[in-house]
């Protein structure tokens, strides 16, 4: 009678095994069914949404407006932080919003809206210390100073971050769900390759000609509204992709549920390493907005090099050979596995950035530094995002998705702040000397993880 019971026991335990392993095969039917439409709506989202936000996370347009308004470096790295500000506080509500839901697209739609109405904020804030000139009539400024636009837009960046914190969580997620591992390394390229033309076109109409003749009244204020439109647009690509269910998700829980199980899922192995690694490359990272403060200020003083078209030109620059690289490293990292791309992508970043401490003080030469810059943060950005997405399981990742994102937003956060009173209390030259350091030791905490075994094919 007890062997018979045991045999039930065991057959039924077999049963659930199969049933689980036929709707995980059917899921993964479904997945390569909806490949090629989702991966061209997943290209298209970022043709369009990627080129308005480089517009406006670019490290030129929006610090060097900041620094019009303010006159300090101080001032430009708070509000610049308030963007990761929001971002750290909304990653991990973010990551448990979406733990428990079969379909996330929807959520991902409904916070890059959000995201898009936050840049039209910034726009608008920028029309109203100058006013508006449309054919001909000029709507007078509705904003009392400069200080109170300062303000506005720390505000308009918090709201941003937080809903960007809340998107990286549900995009990446999206994506490890969507794409098999082994093209993912080409999505992401891909993506950076064709935003990066478009972006470039666009960067070159918003320094060349919208700021250089000062379109619409305020021309740095309808370049921000231009990211605006064009994000707007590559939000229709998410309304193409089909998104299958998976076969089973978490229970919902709280918040604090979730956080208590962080420690076992952070013990992925090659996980902390990833973790320290991606934290010392985001503090690295925020030193980039102070790229063109040292350019403008410290070797172009008399304002002979750098106008609307330098920034322009330099914008560009920051944009377009990483653009035609970025395919390049998604491969890489595909064949070779994305660790080597992360380190070999801070390596290229710090070399340039030294080399920008020697730079003459010529439009060329600034532009192929600003290019080989450019060039390394973007190879960074595609093998942070597929490295990252090779830890853990379906149910763990978006929780170790919103960590890495929270920390590295909290790294963002703190480095313009940082970094301007550094720069401010010293000189730009010593913050990116610190900056290079920093590198260092992020490349060797990286090449920890290159002995791990390449992700399946």
């Amino acid at each position: 009678m007890l062997e018979s019971r045991g045999e039930e026991q065991v057959q039924a335990g077999t049963d659930d095994a199969d049933l689980q392993r036929a709707a995980e095969e059917a899921f993964n039917v479904e997945v390569n069914r909806h490949l090629k439409r989702n991966y061209f709506a997943l290209l298209l989202h970022g043709v369009f949404g990627m080129t308005g936000f480089r517009l406006l996370q670019a490290p030129t347009f929006l610090p060097a407006y900041l620094f019009v308004l303010s006159n300090s470096p101080t001032a430009v790295g708070l509000v610049l932080a308030a963007q990761h500000i929001g971002a750290t506080l909304a990653s991990l509500p973010g990551g448990n919003m979406i733990s428990h839901r079969k379909r996330v697209v929807p959520i991902f739609m409904w916070v890059g809206g959000a995201m898009r109405v936050a840049v039209l904020g910034i726009a608008i804030a920028g029309f109203g210390v100058t006013g508006l000139t449309l054919f001909g009539y000029k709507v007078p400024s509705f904003v009392p100073d400069e200080t109170f636009a300062l303000w506005t837009i720390g505000l308009c960046l918090l709201l941003f971050g937080a809903f960007n914190g809340m998107q990286s969580v549900a995009f990446q997620f999206t994506v490890s769900k969507l794409i098999p591992v082994a093209v993912r390394g080409r999505l992401m390229g891909f993506r950076n390759f064709f935003a990066g033309i478009v972006a470039a076109a666009v960067a070159y109409m918003g320094g060349g000609y919208f700021i250089e003749h000062n379109l619409l009244g305020n021309g740095y204020a309808s370049t921000f509204f231009l990211a605006f439109i064009l994000t707007a647009i590559g939000l229709l690509g998410l309304k193409q992709i089909r998104e299958p269910e998976p076969p089973n998700v978490q229970a919902p829980a709280p918040l604090m549920q979730r956080l208590k199980d962080l420690p076992r899922q952070t013990r992925t192995p090659g996980f902390q390493r990833y973790l320290v690694g991606s934290t010392l490359a985001s503090l690295a990272i925020a030193a980039a907005p102070f790229y063109i403060l040292h350019v403008k200020h410290e070797l172009d003083a008399s304002g002979q090099v750098l106008g609307g078209y330098g920034l322009g030109v330099l914008t560009i620059s920051f944009m377009l050979l990483p653009t035609f690289v970025a395919p390049i490293w998604g491969i890489l990292g595909d064949r070779f596995g994305n660790s080597w791309t992360f380190a070999g992508s801070i390596a290229v970043w710090g070399v340039f950035l030294l080399i920008l401490l020697i730079a003459p003080t010529s439009l060329f030469w600034l532009a192929i530094v600003f290019s080989g810059l450019g060039v390394g943060i973007g190879g960074l950005q595609i093998a942070g995002q597929n490295l990252l997405l090779e830890y853990g399981s379906r149910d763990d990742q978006p929780m170790m998705i919103a960590l890495a994102s929270m920390v590295a937003s909290a790294m963002f956060a703190a480095g313009p702040i940082l970094g301007g009173a550094l720069a401010e209390a010293t000189s730009y030259t010593v913050m990116f000397l610190v900056a290079i350091v920093i590198k260092g030791f992020a490349v060797w905490v990286i090449m920890g993880n290159v002995r791990r075994k390449k992700p399946p094919v």
